[in-house]
């Protein structure tokens, strides 16, 4: 016979609380948009271990802003690299959460 590994309830109130802190994480992060599956598949991406080669880039280019194209936008690669940063704990949080 399985063994039961959980057996709880969840309070109304404890739910309640739970979907509150959800609300407040979608109003704390107004920019987060929702991609088609296509526009996922056409980005390019971020990960670990692509982290430490995107800060030595943005190193090296604000180092050298002539090695660029002028239409690219260094100030936005750093905006863009620091929320990457910033939302990273997060993410590990809520997939850790999401794992139990």
């Amino acid at each position: 016979m399985p063994e039961n590994r959980i057996s709880a309830n969840l309070a109304p109130a404890d739910k309640e609380a739970v979907m509150q802190a959800i609300a407040t994480i979608r109003e704390k992060l107004p920019f987060l948009i929702d991609l088609t599956p296509e526009d996922r598949r056409r980005m390019l991406k971020m990960g670990d271990k692509s982290r430490a080669f995107v800060s030595k880039a943005l190193e090296v280019a604000t180092q050298n802003p002539n090695f660029l194209p002028r239409s690219f936008d260094l100030e936005e690669m750093r905006r863009d690299l620091e929320i990457f940063e910033d939302l990273y704990p997060v993410l590990l949080s809520l997939t850790q959460l999401q794992e139990l």
